[in-house]
């Protein structure tokens, strides 16, 4: 199979070096075009456009949604709660009826396209981009017929803490703008790894108008670093297989060549997200893997389309503004045409979810699948580094190619489990029951104590990373499971694992899975034994425990013989035997999120 050209990155590619006289033609050209393109636009002119090399301020974009708010009847900008920077989130909403009750705009068939900005705001062309194509939805007859299947919401600036922190030098590869926003928050978390874990109040206030809009298409405006290519924009679509059979085929057969055809038309060939590579472009490159904590893959979780667009940051500022302006553009004509296949095939995603019998909890590479595209970029080669003196590469600009390379656009899944009827999750737990309803999973409580027969995780073998955006993420984690009744009680949540959520419910709460909230440490309290003993005095209870066991002092025999600084340590060997006696706690390493494989005996409301 050969598809049009596609991308990847590896930061420690690129070389920060001065323009050409010829590339600084073609900036001035890019400048030209774009300018000409974005203009007439009333007395609604953004910052970019009265001078190119800027990005709009918070507070400047913020000035310039709240007039299209007064100016517009089809435009509304809405406050969502706060963020950690102290100022609220806000969603401008464009709906050319004027309804802007989410509710009642799913119920007539709209099509809902939720546009993200400055989730890194050092890459901020979506920022200026959209408030242009805000203006000119509510603005240039051309939109209106589209506008009648789609309501299309922005969020201004998503990182405001970041953005407000600005900077001339943070992105030091980065062709522009003049000034722009640091990638941490106020907390110096990266929003793109805080979907699931939610440990700002941005993430927090965006799950909730996330699930009170339910988009069926997301957009995450990006700038991506790495090697050097022919491309301004390269796009990071939802892995595919990860959206589901139906889903994942429709985006693999028919959206995603579309918008590639329609982006071609315009000018603007793309390529897919230049991200892992071998040495260079020129060699292959592999999709990415997006899992739940970035948003291609939280809105996966919700059975949502998303798209990642990146342009290039060795592209010139107002190039990179144009491109986001024409993907989004061609974007919408293309929903609009697709809106009701888009939402029945959403629908039927979501059904197919909750009927399934097993899940999928993580995913890599299928190397067995391999495609063929065209990509567009330039002779990568070697010389010497003038600081280091040992070879570094360069992508000779003077030396472009064309040419067949591998794809690597499929996966596969490494970790599978059986769906079962509900999980009991006790009460105590609290911050993963508020995270579990505050992304629409409908837990019920338990109206009496209870000790059913469950399926219980031993957590086995696992790594953790060292300090990764607030946590010390778990990751390999493997799990043994054991059958047995345990109590729960009154009170605690029961979820039913047939219903809309069960996507995000499952990936969550299964240990197993690569982002859950025990990869997360929301369940460390598990890892850590609370009761120990006196050697001096546990040595006469173990003395006669070995003498009523005798087939236990065997197997502490060998184990003297088999591991030598085993038989010299005294504390090992009392250790060992603790762990086989009934003073061990039991509860140690024990999951305490119960698999339910019968309602029977439970009463819940």
């Amino acid at each position: 199979m050969t598809m049009p050209g596609f991308g990847i990155y590896r930061q420690s590619s690129v070389i920060n070096r001065p323009p050409s006289t010829m590339q600084q033609l073609t900036t001035f050209l890019s400048l030209f075009f774009c300018s000409a393109i974005l203009a007439q636009s009333g007395t609604y002119n953004t910052p970019f456009e009265q001078n190119n090399q800027v990005t709009a301020t918070y507070a400047q974009a913020m000035d310039f949604y709240k007039k299209l708010d007064l100016g517009y009847n089809q435009m509304k900008l809405i406050e969502y709660g706060p963020t950690d920077s102290g100022h609220p989130l806000h969603l401008a909403v464009v709906s050319i009826s004027g309804e802007f009750d989410p509710v009642k705009l799913r119920a007539q068939g709209k099509l809902i396209l939720l546009v993200n900005n400055a989730i890194h705001p050092g890459e901020p062309e979506g920022v200026d981009a959209s408030m242009v194509l805000c203006r000119d939805l509510v603005q240039k007859q051309d939109y209106r017929p589209i506008l009648e299947n789609i309501v299309v919401a922005f969020i201004p600036m998503y990182n405001i803490d970041g953005a407000l922190n600005r900077g001339c030098c943070s992105r030091a590869n980065q062709d522009g703008p003049q000034e722009y926003g640091f990638r941490g928050n106020a907390r110096n978390l990266d929003l793109n790894r805080d979907f699931i874990k939610c440990d700002s109040r941005n993430a927090r206030s965006f799950t909730k108008f996330f699930n009170e809009w339910q988009p069926d298409v997301l957009v995450d405006n990006h700038t991506s670093n790495g090697a050097d290519y022919q491309y301004t924009m390269t796009l990071l679509p939802t892995q595919t297989d990860k959206l589901g059979t139906l889903l994942g085929s429709y985006m693999r057969r028919i959206l995603l060549p579309r918008l590639y055809n329609r982006m071609a038309r315009r000018g603007q060939e793309m390529s897919p997200y230049v991200n892992e590579f071998k040495d260079t472009p020129a060699d292959g490159i592999y999709a990415f893997y997006d899992p739940p904590r970035f948003s291609s893959g939280y809105a996966a979780l919700h059975h949502c389309i998303a798209f990642v667009p990146e342009t290039h940051m060795l592209k010139p500022f107002p190039q990179r503004v144009q491109a986001t302006y024409d993907f989004m553009s061609e974007l919408l004509q293309e929903l609009s045409l697709e809106h009701r296949r888009i939402k029945d095939i959403r629908a039927q995603a979501i059904a197919a979810a909750r009927s399934d019998t097993y899940a999928n909890l993580d995913w890599e590479a299928d190397e067995a699948l391999v495609d063929t595209i065209i990509f567009k970029g330039f002779e990568g080669k070697y010389k010497p580094s003038e600081v280091t003196g040992l070879d570094r590469l360069w992508y000779d600009r003077s030396a472009p190619y064309t040419r067949p390379i591998p794809y690597w656009s499929r996966m596969k899944p490494t970790v599978q489990v059986l769906k079962p009827k509900a999980y009991l999750i006790p009460q105590a737990y609290q911050e993963v029951i508020e995270l579990l309803q505050l992304n629409g999973v409908k837990l019920h409580r338990l109206t009496a104590d209870a000790e059913p027969e469950v399926e219980l995780y031993r957590i086995g073998k696992y790594e953790t990373r060292n300090a990764y955006e607030g946590h010390y993420l778990h990751h390999k984690i493997e799990v043994e499971k054991e059958v047995k009744n345990w109590p729960y009680r009154k009170g605690d949540y029961l979820a039913l694992t047939d219903q809309p959520a069960v996507r995000f419910l499952m990936e969550t709460i299964e240990p197993q899975a690569v982002d859950s909230y025990f990869a997360w440490n929301y369940f460390d309290g598990i890892l850590g034994q609370k009761e120990y003993f006196s050697p001096y005095v546990f040595e006469d209870i173990a003395a006669q425990f070995l003498k009523e066991n005798p087939w236990v002092k065997t197997e502490l025999e060998a184990k003297r013989l088999a591991e030598p600084e085993f038989a010299k340590s005294q504390w090992a060997q009392l250790f060992w035997v603790y762990k086989k006696t009934k003073y061990y706690e039991p509860t140690v390493n024990l999951y305490p999120v119960g698999r339910v494989l019968s309602l029977e005996g439970l009463s819940f409301e």
